[in-house]
């Protein structure tokens, strides 16, 4: 016997009843981030993280727009009809819930990546940048012309953090990205270095401040490989009191003379980072990667303390985003 499915009625469309199972999860999470949503100002969140296992998908807002991720595997035929079936009933609720047309609804398969694939083109036709407000900053996004958009959204309480943390500090902003955080820095009041070996998002990062008033020039963007640029830092002697170190979890691009894996490599990042701090700074480590663990020489040569449960927005609280420490050199 083939499957039965109970059907619904919704805005003149019949759909299996099924639909309503995802449609009110969906709602549900609107409602219970909608108060967080509006008192910050927000446009750009989380909203649904594969809660329910029929729909293994991650759904990110960004204004009158929507992204939806899932994991890339090898399906049968009948499993890629079943996911045809499921993109169309988050197409359908997103559409009725949030008045998200099909049209701005950006579906993405997530695979695992290497090196900075997930930074490659998919769409090279595809210009569509446009602001997304997370008061009071704004920063530029493109969700169709790579497999991120140009804001990393589980970062937003760090922003905030360095909007009031950074003033009159000479912030060192490492695998800079598209410049969030260098865009926070700058806005709280430091003066910003931003690193990153790609042209394209040293670029972005440049936008993105002046998209936020402020002069690039007062800054400094520089296109490196950030193994080499720390080396140079040391031996020029310079000093920074806050520096952000957010790298990718591998990275074998071809600016690199070294691949990067962040398993293997952070306690020497961290050593050459933590080398140059001025008394008293301080150094923020962050990464994605999943069941990482400090390496025991970090834990016991700096002062360590773990942040991750105050840098997870309310929006990805349910999972393990990312981990976060403060470190500092012991007196």
């Amino acid at each position: 016997m083939g499957e039965v499915y109970n059907y619904a009625h919704i805005k003149g469309k019949c759909v299996s009843q099924d639909y309503t199972v995802i449609r009110n999860r969906i709602q549900k999470n609107l409602k219970k981030l909608k108060s967080y949503l509006t008192k910050g100002g927000i446009e750009a969140f989380r909203l649904y993280n594969k809660d329910i296992p029929e729909y293994p998908y991650l759904i990110d807002v960004y204004g009158e727009s929507a992204v939806i991720y899932e994991q890339g595997k090898k399906l049968s035929q009948e499993e890629d009809a079943l996911r045809e079936k499921h993109q169309k009933h988050i197409e359908l609720a997103l559409s009725e819930i949030l008045s998200i047309p099909a049209d701005r609804q950006h579906f993405k398969i997530r695979e695992r990546q290497k090196g900075n694939d997930q930074y490659q083109i998919m769409a090279s036709d595809a210009q569509k940048y446009f602001l997304v407000h997370e008061p009071p900053m704004k920063f530029l996004v493109n969700l169709e012309r790579y497999l991120d958009t140009g804001l990393f959204l589980d970062m937003r309480p760090l922003r905030q953090y360095l909007l009031t943390n950074s003033k009159r500090k000479k912030v060192l902003n490492l695998f800079c990205y598209t410049g969030s955080l260098s865009v926070a820095s700058a806005m709280g009041g430091g003066n910003v270095t931003s690193v990153d070996m790609s042209k394209t998002y040293l670029d972005w990062a440049h936008e993105n401040f002046l998209r936020n008033n402020l002069d690039p020039k007062q800054h400094v963007f520089r296109q490196a490989d950030v193994m080499k640029d720390l080396l140079q830092r040391k031996e020029a002697g310079e000093k920074f009191d806050l520096i952000i170190l957010d790298p990718p979890s591998f990275s074998n691009s071809k600016r690199m003379e070294e691949d990067l894996d962040i398993e293997r490599d952070h306690a020497l990042l961290v050593r050459d980072c933590m080398q140059l701090l001025n008394a008293g700074g301080m150094l923020i480590f962050s990464t994605n990667k999943k069941k990482f663990e400090l390496h025991p020489v970090v834990t016991s040569q700096y002062l360590v303390k773990e942040i991750s449960q105050w840098t997870i927005p309310m929006d990805f609280h349910h999972t393990e985003i990312h981990r976060a420490w403060q470190m500092h050199v012991k007196n």
